[in-house]
This record gives structure tokens, sequence and C-alpha cells, in this order.
């Protein structure tokens, strides 16, 4: 598990507005790369495109190839719904489908698959919550609504739910943005040891979450409001965090900005 995505000249659009210039970034397999950047400068936006997710949004669409080892994922041969499958996404707020139980929440994209054999299904169900750190929380509560559960819990609810369909690529926007500092550490803590596994790429406004967990850091900016976001630089996260080669890294990284 794990591919290397490798993205080129791509420019994203809303209708005529653009609002991601000319990226070129290679992320590499399982590692953890952290995209940082002030508010609007398009780092959701950008990691919406890795799974094409840019396309729910009416006018959206790209130009550009954005490739998940040999395979263009905008190719027209290419099934939509195949990509987000292989590169699942963990939204900034926890979203547990709330008529769901715990398990039926896990399992959720399993069924939608085709998957009908109970064994198969309750063997996911426990690897998925194991390997999300929740399941010694809820292995005597399954059938329970996955809403009831605490803020932190759903949000590794969420990310059990987008393992079980084993995907190579793990995105991430924002996960901890909504939970309290003890769950933030524990998402932290499960992004570390989901890299051994999957290629993860985490979008996150709090910089010192983004030296404790990444290896490579991204950071995006925009000339001003209305102008489209660019990658301004990445390199290893050590480096943008002691000694970026630009100014305006070194200026938003030291608060001057942002």
């Amino acid at each position: 598990m794990g591919k290397r995505i490798d993205v080129k000249d791509l420019n994203v659009f809303y209708s005529d507005f653009k609002a991601v210039e000319g990226v070129t970034m290679t992320v590499e397999p399982r590692s953890v790369t952290a995209f940082i950047g002030p508010s609007g400068c398009g780092k959701s936006t950008f990691l919406r495109t890795l799974n094409r997710m840019h396309e729910v949004t009416p006018g959206g669409r790209v130009e550009g190839k954005v490739m998940l080892d040999d395979e263009d994922l905008y190719a027209a041969s290419v099934d939509p719904v195949a990509v987000r499958r292989t590169v699942g996404m963990v939204f900034q707020r926890p979203n547990p489908f709330p008529t769901m139980s715990i398990r039926d929440n896990v399992i959720a994209g399993l069924r939608l698959n085709g998957v009908k054999n109970k064994k198969v299904l309750d063997q996911k169900v426990e690897e998925s919550l194991v390997g999300a750190n929740l399941w010694n929380e809820v292995k005597d509560r399954l059938s329970k609504p996955g809403a009831g559960l605490s803020g932190g819990q759903q949000q590794r609810l969420c990310i059990a739910r987008a393992i079980a369909v084993e995907p190579q690529v793990l995105l991430m926007d924002e996960p901890c943005s909504a939970l309290d500092p003890i769950s933030t550490l524990a998402i932290e803590d499960l992004v570390t040891q989901l890299k051994e596994q999957f290629t993860i790429v985490i979008v996150t406004h709090n910089m010192q979450q983004a030296a404790r967990v990444s290896d490579r850091t991204a950071f995006f900016n925009l000339e001003a409001t209305g102008k489209p976001g660019n990658l301004i630089e990445m390199d290893d996260t050590q480096q943008i965090f002691n000694n970026p080669s630009k100014k305006a890294t070194e200026d938003y990284i030291s608060g001057r900005f942002g």
C-alpha cells in the first residue's frame, strides 16, 4: 500500500476563476506531507484535486496532470468513483452517518462496493477500528449510533471508515480543527502510525502540528485576494521550518503574516 503522487503544472478552476495556478510537486509514498499557508491560498482546493473531489463542485475543473504511480487520475478512461476509493479523504469536521451504527459506519464503503459476506465485514470492522486506535473504546457497543461518540472518537471513526476500503492514499483536510487538544494528539499519533501503510497528505493551519507529524511540508500563498494560490516551496519539514529558501515562507512561519 501507499503510492507516489506526481503533480505537474496543475491549474484549478471554479468556472472561469483560477483558484490555484501552476502546481508541480511529488508526494512520496508512505510518508506524511503537510500543506500550510494562509486562509484562501488554495490548500484545500488543491488537496481535493488529488482524488477528484474538486469536480463535485459545479464548475470545478483542472488543467495539468495528477499521476498516481503510473496512472493519470484525470485520463478520460478513469472512473472518478474508483479514484476516490483509491485516494480516501477525511474531512475537517467529523461526519459519521448519523442514522448508522458504529459498525455500519465502518463498512458503509464496503457495502457500497458490493461486499456482503458477514464474516469478511466483521473482520474488516475490527481491523479498521484497530487501525484507527478506536477498537478498545467501542468494541462493546458496535451497534450504538456513531453520532453518539465524542468528537475525537467520531473523527477516528471516519478514519476507520476511510481505511476500511483499503485506499492507497489518505487525504486529511484539517482533521483536528474541530477537536480538543487531547483528541488532536490522538489523531496526530494515529497519523504517524498510518504512514507505515498509507501515503498521507494533510492540510493544517497549525504549524506546530505540521512540524510534529509531517516528513515534508509544502507552503502555499497568494499575491492578493482574488488571485490564484501558488505553491511557494516544498521541502523536508525540518528544512522548511528551520531554513526556508523563500522569504515569504520565513515570514509566514515566523508569524509576520497569515
